[in-house]
């Protein structure tokens, strides 16, 4: 019994964003019922796969849910999620309002059918400015918010883009936080809510809490961004032998590495190195003189000789290495698992650890219309209701085949 047992979610949601945020609910004990289409979730087909529809992207973002596959474009598709979400706590979706508007399932209709209802929306831009009909993906979300600025700050000749959807799963965790807040909120006044999270504002938000700098002012101080993050020496540092990632931040940890290393005296000869206030106004300078320092040891003696001196580092992992890392296996952060479909699969555990409603993750990725008809019964529809919409495409089952009923 997870914390969320007893919530019952309709998710609306497709490719990363909103899958992500009601992965998480999964976890955590809701029953999230995955609504698509009949042609799927469009990450379905993201990546190698062994089955079709089933990828990566889609196994690790849509765990611990049941998939119905209904057209929503029908009449009697429309007035089956109206059913669901009667009985629901939460809808979760990721079109642009106007959409869902089209499709007859915006706030007030979705109120009107279930007023304990919490309407939790996850598109591009508030909907009280200029951009509010406009599409967003991850990629045009992480330029406007500056994200890609930083990179020519920090030295790249062309801005760039993270190279992870982080803005999708960034705004995910987002959502979570306003749908749980809006539980709590109902729990003491009966009432549901609309929860808007814009991908824009949201982003915006996240890094220029980092890096407004001295535009917070009036006058601005300066142009903004955090010095440190934007130094162009600012990387995994080189070694011997490969690269490790390590963090001398603080005085302390200055001094410990200063005297691990036999330069135990350069913070009072050299006042570049001083002071942390010091360190930032010269940066570039001691990133530079880090770098040269690093080049003389091999990872592992890096390793070793930090750890002694506790002083923050790590290894910087790729994606095969990660996979072995010691301390994941020590908490069983990577599973092998049976996927009915899939065959051996590695599985990633939710890293949220309670105590006394702990985080167990009963199911895997759904293929698609895998819980059509279990869930149609839960509605109450006979048998013969629902061979009837099978047969008619109003609903499908696993592959758009219709299973028995």
């Amino acid at each position: 019994m997870g914390p969320l047992a007893g919530l019952k979610v309709i998710d609306l949601t497709s490719v990363l964003m909103g899958p992500y945020a009601t992965q998480y609910l999964g976890d955590f004990g809701a029953d999230v019922i995955k609504v698509e289409p009949p042609s799927g979730d469009l990450v379905r087909n993201v990546g190698p796969s062994r089955s079709p529809g089933m990828g990566p992207l889609f196994l690790n973002s849509n765990r611990s849910k049941r998939s119905v596959v209904l057209n929503l474009k029908t009449t009697e598709g429309r007035q089956l999620l109206l059913d669901l979400c009667r009985g629901a706590d939460i809808v979760v979706y990721n079109l642009r309002p106007a959409a869902m508007k089209r499709l007859g399932l915006s706030w007030e209709e979705m109120k009107a059918v279930n007023p304990r209802l919490i309407y939790a929306g996850l598109y591009g831009y508030g909907q009280n400015g200029r951009y509010a009909s406009r599409p967003a993906y991850d990629d045009l979300i992480q330029g406007a918010s500056t994200l890609s600025h930083l990179f020519m700050l920090s030295g790249s000749d062309e801005p760039r883009y993270v190279p992870a959807a982080i803005a999708d799963r960034i705004v995910g965790l987002t959502a979570l936080s306003g749908i749980l807040a809006a539980v709590i909120e109902r729990n003491r006044s009966g009432k549901g809510q609309r929860v808007d999270v814009p991908m824009f504002e949201t982003m915006v938000s996240f890094i220029l809490s980092d890096h407004l700098g001295g535009l917070t002012f009036d006058p601005p101080l300066d142009r903004g961004g955090y010095v440190r993050q934007i130094a162009s020496d600012r990387r995994p540092l080189r070694t011997a032998d490969g690269y490790v990632c390590a963090l001398l931040y603080t005085d302390d940890h200055w001094r410990r590495f200063l005297k691990a290393i036999g330069r135990d005296g350069l913070m009072e000869t050299d006042d570049r190195f001083a002071s942390f206030r010091s360190r930032m106004d010269h940066i570039a300078h001691v990133y530079g003189w880090l770098a040269e320092i690093f080049l003389t040891r091999s990872s592992d003696e890096w390793i070793d000789l930090l750890d002694a001196a506790d002083v923050p580092v790590m290894a910087m992992h790729t994606f095969e290495t990660v996979l072995k890392d010691p301390h994941l296996a020590d908490t069983g952060f990577f599973r092998t698992v049976a996927h009915p479909t899939e065959g051996t699969t590695i599985a990633m555990t939710n890293p949220v650890a309670m105590s006394s409603t702990p985080v167990a993750i009963e199911r895997l990725a759904p293929g698609l219309g895998e819980h059509t008809v279990e869930i149609l019964r839960d509605l109450g529809l006979s048998q013969e209701r629902i061979g009837e919409l099978l047969e008619r495409g109003i609903v499908a089952g696993p592959d758009g085949v219709s299973p028995p009923v």
